[in-house]
């Protein structure tokens, strides 16, 4: 197994689109490869850990949206989003990410995102809730209420970006990716992303009542207790244009 690097390589052309992710929570099970192949796009494979796959119920809240490095617009505004996503490695060895669904309450940025990506956005009425020691998140899709999730996590008070997490493998595995797999238009598309590396915590989970992982196709996932839960205070981050993977010739 190769680890990937905390830091992320070049982005390898312009960016195109900025975001600020804030009050980010990861929740992650592990899971038997075969049972997350199916939804690898072509080209792609499972990427795995010790033998096993991840699937990630990962929220946080956005904001700060511009494009090609241009100010903020406004009309994109500040919501949270929750997703389910997978981990994917392509015949380059590019590592990445495959979102099985992206629940936004903001329906302009979802239709954006659909169209420009090709990315299983669903909108949906979410909330996020943050004290001074606990985030929050609720999530019920529109025309599916049975797709609806509600997790509170507390940060342990370790200062973000120290200690073990720094060189915690399978926490860089987890969030390192740089980079998200994606079926767009009958081809896979690889974008990659960039950003400082994460400010990671480890976190206490003290609520999950999740209906979406069984809506992604991993039924019983959820009844278990996640064997990783982190956290990060906030990231910029930025995406270059998406690349279309050489198919394999038959």
């Amino acid at each position: 197994m190769n680890h990937l690097p905390r830091q992320p390589p070049p982005l390898g052309s312009r960016a195109i689109l900025g975001q600020r992710w804030s009050d980010v929570v990861f929740l992650h099970w592990r899971v038997d490869p075969e049972a997350v192949e199916p939804f690898m796009p072509p080209g792609c494979s499972a990427d795995v850990f010790d033998g096993d796959s991840w699937v990630g119920l990962v929220g946080f809240q956005m904001s700060d949206s511009s494009f090609f490095g241009g100010p903020r617009i406004p009309w994109l505004g500040s919501f949270p989003e929750v997703n389910v996503r997978l981990y994917s490695v392509d015949a380059q060895g590019r590592r990445g990410v495959v979102f099985r669904s992206l629940e936004a309450s903001h329906l302009v940025p979802v239709m954006v995102a659909r169209a420009a990506f090709g990315l299983r956005y669903q909108w949906a009425s979410m909330k996020r809730e943050r004290t001074d020691d606990e985030v929050a998140y609720r999530t019920v899709r529109h025309g599916r209420r049975s797709a609806v999730s509600e997790f509170t996590i507390r940060p342990t008070p370790e200062r973000a970006g120290d200690g073990e997490l720094s060189g915690d493998p399978l926490s860089t595995f987890l969030t390192a990716r740089w980079g998200f797999h994606e079926r767009r238009r009958g081809r896979t598309i690889y974008c990659r992303n960039h950003h400082e590396p994460w400010p990671l915590q480890r976190a206490e989970l003290l609520r999950l009542d999740d209906g979406l992982l069984e809506a992604a196709g991993f039924e019983g996932v959820a009844d278990r207790a996640p064997e990783s839960v982190l956290y990060a205070p906030a990231v910029r981050t930025v995406f270059a244009a998406p690349q279309t993977l050489q198919q394999p010739t038959v």
